[in-house]
C-alpha cells in the first residue's frame, strides 16, 4: 500500500520495475538477439522498458522537487542509477531507505515533543503533513 499512496513509494516501485526490465534486457534479451538471432524478446520488452524508464525519470524529477532534494547531492544519483544494471536497487537501498529512516526519526522526535507538551498541559497533535499543531 505504501508504494501506491506516496510519491516516494511510487518512485521506489518504478525503480524496481525499471531495474528488472533493464536486467532482463541486458542479460536475456540482448544475448538472445545477437548470439541466437532471436529478437522477439527485445522487440516486446524494449518499448515496455522505455516507458518504465521515462516514467522513472519524470517521477524522480518530480519527487526531487517535492522533497527539495539538492540536485548535486541526491537527484543526479537517482537519475544516473537507471542507466546502470542494478543501479536502481542500489539507490533504493542507499537513498530511499535512508530517506524513510530520516522521516521515521523525525516522527519519533515529533512524538517526543508532543508528549512533553502534554506533560506541561498543552494539547498538540500531528496534522496531515506530519507537522505539529498546538
Amino acid at each position: 500500500k505504501k508504494y501506491i499512496t506516496t510519491t516516494i513509494g511510487r518512485l521506489r516501485l518504478l525503480a524496481f520495475l525499471e531495474g528488472i526490465s533493464l536486467l532482463v534486457l541486458v542479460f536475456i534479451a540482448v544475448p538472445l538477439k545477437y548470439y541466437f538471432d532471436n529478437p522477439s524478446i527485445s522487440k516486446s520488452l524494449g518499448p515496455i522498458h522505455g516507458a518504465l524508464f521515462l516514467l522513472f525519470i519524470f517521477n524522480a524529477l518530480r519527487v526531487g522537487v517535492e522533497q527539495q532534494w539538492k540536485f548535486k547531492e541526491t537527484t543526479w544519483k537517482v537519475l544516473i542509477a537507471c542507466f546502470i544494471p542494478f543501479g536502481t536497487f542500489y539507490i533504493d537501498y542507499k537513498i530511499f531507505e535512508t530517506y524513510r529512516q530520516t522521516k521515521i526519526n523525525r516522527l519519533k522526535k515529533g512524538q517526543q515533543i508532543i508528549s512533553i507538551l502534554q506533560k506541561v498541559g498543552l494539547s498538540a497533535k500531528f496534522n496531515d503533513s506530519n507537522s505539529i499543531t498546538a
